[in-house]
């Protein structure tokens, strides 16, 4: 008898073969981590356009009158700061100050709110949600019910601008359009924050249309050289221009502060907040230790979970990220190091394969897009 797990599968499951995705156990879905070869949409998405299936994300609704001081007591950012079409980043705290999760925060209506979060995390995130639950509220985890598509590139306007009539120009950054119609496909959320390091769309819609805009907007893209891509490509682009990931540069024992994610932490809002004492502590005293990019100068790629030392060998730290950089060909790394070693230009060594190799901290992030 198998005693095998069956993968959760995204709505985009059955055409992934036809587009010839390599298909992987990512945290127990069955995702594609490339279509054509990592490098290839890397550069895609940096020159072009990609596009990428990330329905495995969860989508909770929170909605009720007491909807913001509710999200608000939840989360680090100061979500009353909000006004309808726009979206915050921010972070679920335990109340020691490790991290629950990194999220998104929409403002649908004055009273209703959609949140984002991790797949990995979802029935935790939402399990911790309905724990504290204060005053007039309801949660509805319509995870299963939502696809999410994110259109990436420089070309990714002039793309998504052929499917609609809505001005797409007017979405700024972290702000979206709600009930777009893409191609005759009605009630889609779009929005335009991203995780590449380059402009794009997220587009938010009912599961049973999936298929549908997927191979529209391929269609639609082939002369502005759009390709599907995987997760692969999404890592490497997130990781170029410094962007968190759970599990990696976030987690139970690591603090946004730690992270670097502090501009999404509000330690003077007016509402408490869950992991408040623990996050005013840290600012006050001091970190002790701090996400730093580093530059291996020796042989070798460094690796999540690597372990980081000074020039002396004293160990200091771990890589949290790691790849040799496709737009910038160089060995790469984030790494959660002790504050006193933060520094840029500090000389360090990376344990590769039991060898030290010499190691460099710069600047991040790595890549940031140039304005045309």
């Amino acid at each position: 008898m198998s005693t095998e797990v069956a993968l959760k599968r995204t709505p985009l499951f059955e055409t992934y073969e036809k587009f010839g995705a390599k298909v992987i156990d990512f945290g127990g879905w069955a995702l594609p981590v490339h279509f054509s070869s990592i490098l290839e949409e890397h550069e895609a998405v940096r020159n072009e356009a990609g596009l990428f299936d990330v329905s495995h994300m969860g989508e909770v609704i929170v909605e009720g009158k007491d909807a913001e001081s509710y999200i608000n007591y939840l989360v680090t950012n100061d979500v009353s700061k909000l006004q309808i079409n726009q979206a915050q980043y921010t972070a679920m705290c335990y109340p020691d100050g490790g991290t629950i999760d990194d999220l998104l925060v929409y403002k649908l209506e004055s009273e209703k709110y959609l949140l984002v979060i991790n797949a990995a995390n979802n029935e935790k995130d939402y399990e911790w949600m309905q724990q504290h639950v204060k005053g007039d509220v309801t949660l509805e985890n319509i995870s299963n019910d939502i696809a999410l598509l994110a259109l990436q590139g420089p070309n990714a306007e002039v793309i998504l601008q052929k499917l609609t009539e809505t001005d797409l120009s007017e979405i700024g950054f972290f702000k979206f359009a709600q009930r777009v119609n893409l191609g005759g496909i009605t009630d889609i959320l779009v929005s335009r924050t991203g995780y590449t390091g380059e402009d794009g769309f997220e587009l938010y819609f009912a599961a049973d249309k999936a298929v549908a805009l997927w191979e529209k907007l391929l269609e639609v893209g082939k002369e502005n050289g759009l390709k599907p891509c995987g997760l692969g490509a999404r890592d490497t682009l997130r990781f170029e221009a410094s962007l968190a990931l759970y599990g990696q540069e976030l987690s139970k024992e690591i603090s946004p502060l730690e992270a670097g994610i502090g501009f999404a932490v509000k330690t003077n809002k007016e509402s408490d907040f869950i992991g408040k004492e623990a996050l005013v502590k840290e600012k006050t005293v001091g970190l002790n230790r701090k996400l730093v990019g580093i530059e291996v100068t020796g042989r070798g790629i460094p690796r999540h979970g690597y372990k980081v030392f000074t020039s002396w060998e004293e160990e200091i730290g771990f890589i949290t990220s790691g790849t040799h950089s496709p737009s910038l060909k160089k060995s790469l790394g984030l790494a959660l190091v002790s504050a006193e070693h933060a520094k840029e230009g500090t000389q360090l060594k990376v344990e590769v394969r039991n060898k030290k190799i010499d190691a460099v901290v710069v600047k991040t992030p790595f890549y940031k897009k140039v304005n045309s």
